[in-house]
């Protein structure tokens, strides 16, 4: 499948050219969007230390799918499909433990911890029952530095070769032994198309003027480093002279002697990931936090945004957190806000985007990847309602045939 992980056909993309303003507010290309780039992509389920114990489960919901990823008597985690074999319903929710079997709260069918089918109540009274081919559908499951990612359309390149070398970069970081931060963050939702809060993630040209507080703390490197799977990272480090905010001057003063243990590379570094298609990895000395974007509607976004620590403390350790938090739950206002201008403003007659900065290289990459998946977005009018899949394949098609 040419997705937007391929990119062997994308040499007739026009690089610096932004997606049109309708691409933003279209439901019916949602549809498309879901099916060839949100499944076909690797995605954040948790980490691993949320599931030390067999039974333990975590459940992810996408916009029209759900995944269960359970460890099994046998220490091994698996994704499955969240629906039962017999009827579709629904058979868990949240995170919890089941001791020994996944049972169906509709009809009872039950599951082992590892998927095959062992119970159906009132068996004999199936013509035909074949317990063996009814097992939970599994999906692909990967974990890259304890982090737990799965993928519905399976098929694609593996999650250790999409992220390429950028595990040797996060690798002094030691994010396979963090734990879940408390309180859990909840998920959040935003009154923007996806692809809004994708692109001003991928932005580090507008943290100058819409982030004033992370400016002054950090210096906010605009470059990048970006792979050949669209996997891009920068890093900002601790300004030396003290912010005039309180709150960020003392974080500058105490994260020098909470992190002193800490490698001196890192000691003073913020690193922002991003991977295709929809989640960044914001890495702190001590900790990381997920912001993965989870389109809910053509005009309504899911942000998840769960927070990882060490789990090692000091009080130093827990005040330089507090104080973390607090300027980051700034930064998200922020992003919530600028996201939603962003999408009041696409609505506008005639609206046509502007051109894309050298600073802007992730997203204009993604457009192009977004592009190959969706040849469609290409054309700069809207297609008239109800004929967008159809121009989609034809031109996705007449690309494939050429190549």
């Amino acid at each position: 499948m040419n997705t937007f992980t391929d990119l062997r056909h994308a040499e007739r993309i026009q690089g610096v050219k932004p997606l049109p303003a309708w691409a933003y507010l279209s439901a019916e290309l949602l549809e498309i969007e879901y099916e060839r780039v949100i499944l076909p992509s690797w995605q954040f389920v948790c980490h691993q230390s949320e599931l030390p114990a067999a039974g333990d489960f975590t459940t992810l919901d996408l916009w029209r799918d759900s995944v269960i990823v359970m460890r099994g008597t046998d220490g091994r985690l698996r994704a499955f499909q969240n629906a039962c074999r017999h009827r579709g319903a629904r058979l868990l929710d949240g995170q919890g433990n089941c001791t020994r079997q996944i049972t169906c709260p509709y009809h009872a069918w039950s599951y082992e911890l590892e998927g095959q089918l062992a119970r159906v109540p009132a068996e004999r009274s199936f013509q035909t029952l074949d317990k063996k081919s009814l097992g939970l559908r599994e999906f692909e499951l990967e974990t890259f530095l304890g982090l737990v990612f799965v993928r519905i359309a399976g098929g694609g390149p593996s999650l250790a070769s999409v992220m390429g070398d950028l595990a040797e970069e996060l690798a002094p970081y030691h994010i396979e032994d963090m734990v879940p931060a408390t309180p859990v963050q909840p998920a959040e939702r935003w009154n923007c198309n996806w692809k809004v809060a994708l692109d001003n993630y991928l932005d580090n040209y507008h943290v100058p003027y819409g982030h004033p507080g992370l400016h002054r703390l950090m210096d906010n490197e605009l470059a990048c480093t970006i792979n050949g799977h669209g996997v891009s990272w920068s890093r900002s480090s601790l300004r030396e002279r003290p912010s005039p905010n309180w709150s960020e001057r003392l974080y500058q003063s105490l994260s020098t002697r909470a992190f002193a243990r800490l490698p001196e590379q890192i000691r003073s570094t913020w690193m922002f990931c991003f991977m295709p298609v929809n989640i960044g990895l914001d890495v702190y000395p001590d900790g990381m936090s997920i912001f993965q974007v989870l389109p809910t509607g053509a005009l309504e976004t899911e942000v998840r945004m769960p927070l990882f620590q060490r789990p090692d403390s000091t009080r130093e350790t827990r005040a330089v957190r507090y104080i973390a938090g607090r300027i980051n739950a700034q930064i998200n206002r922020e992003d919530q806000l600028l996201c939603e201008r962003v999408q009041s403003g696409l609505s506008g007659h005639r609206y046509a985007a502007g051109p894309l900065s050298d600073f802007e290289m992730p997203v204009r990459d993604m457009h192009d990847r977004l592009r190959v998946a969706c040849p469609v977005l290409d054309l700069d009018r809207r297609p008239a309602e109800g004929n967008l899949r159809r121009l989609n394949d034809e031109i996705l098609g007449g690309v494939i045939a050429r190549a």
